[in-house]
């Protein structure tokens, strides 16, 4: 009897368990990929019966899906006006949570790009720059505001490729299909890239801030670990792994 009641408690206990598991969808900004692989990483390994999803991409186009009905749980983007429009529309279930800046560098593996400015970008010997599509890419938008504000945009425009978020935008200096690119730094710090050529970064001056937000979705009003997972994004070791991948966090300075 004893065995059996032993048993039993451990049927309980797995029961118990299993019906307490949950999982999210995350949409992220592509500028999150290796920042917040880390971060899930160290929450799951804390919430073993939890399950966290993470799509990354571009944050315009997350914004049109989530306002569509996409079954995202959580939406980090890269620039905080767009969760504020969700939330105007009613389809926060939280506040707009502030969790980052992002900054912007010229990067190359051809090139020496630390030795580099904007200016250089206008030299004929460079056919090719990437940049994230302005039409929907936070890092696009702040590249075009960058060149325009260096008066280098109609010289520069002609030379650009675009990717659809910034990691394919990184991606294209990768393989050789650009030159150069304006990319984001969280990228370049990556263990992936870091060693793959050098990086000069832009003066936050020369364009608005990149100021990044997130928000708990509608879809997510019921979920404590969406809201679990999002206290995590506060915490010392969520905010340490932010800072390593060059990330600003609300209240800091950035380093010019």
């Amino acid at each position: 009897m004893a065995r059996f009641a032993a048993l039993w408690g451990i049927v309980f206990v797995l029961a118990s368990v299993s019906a307490r598991a949950e999982s999210i969808a995350i949409a992220a900004a592509a500028d999150l990929k290796f920042a917040m692989d880390d971060i899930v990483a160290s929450f799951e390994a804390g919430h073993p019966a939890d399950a966290v999803r993470v799509i990354y991409g571009s944050s315009g186009k997350f914004l049109t899906q989530i306002q569509q009905g996409a079954p995202y749980d959580l939406y980090f983007s890269a620039d905080i006006a767009y969760p504020r429009r969700l939330a105007d529309a009613g389809l926060a279930a939280s506040d707009v949570i502030p969790y980052a800046f992002g900054r912007i560098v010229l990067w190359s593996v051809e090139r020496d790009a630390s030795t580099m400015t904007l200016a250089s970008l206008a030299d004929p010997k460079i056919a090719r720059v990437a940049i994230a599509n302005p039409k929907h890419a936070p890092y696009g938008k702040r590249a075009e505001e960058a060149l325009r504000a260096s008066g280098l945009w109609e010289a520069v425009e002609p030379k650009l490729v675009y990717g659809e978020n910034i990691a394919q935008t990184a991606q294209f200096v990768q393989t050789g299909n650009a030159q150069v690119g304006i990319i984001a730094l969280a990228l370049v710090l990556s263990p992936e890239l870091s060693r793959r050529g050098g990086y000069w970064l832009i003066p936050d001056t020369l364009h608005e801030p990149l100021e990044q937000g997130f928000i708990i979705t509608k879809r997510a009003a019921n979920s404590a670990l969406a809201r679990r997972f999002a206290d995590h994004m506060g915490s010392k070791p969520a905010r340490a792994v932010m800072t390593r991948y060059g990330f600003v966090l609300p209240g800091e300075v950035a380093l010019r």
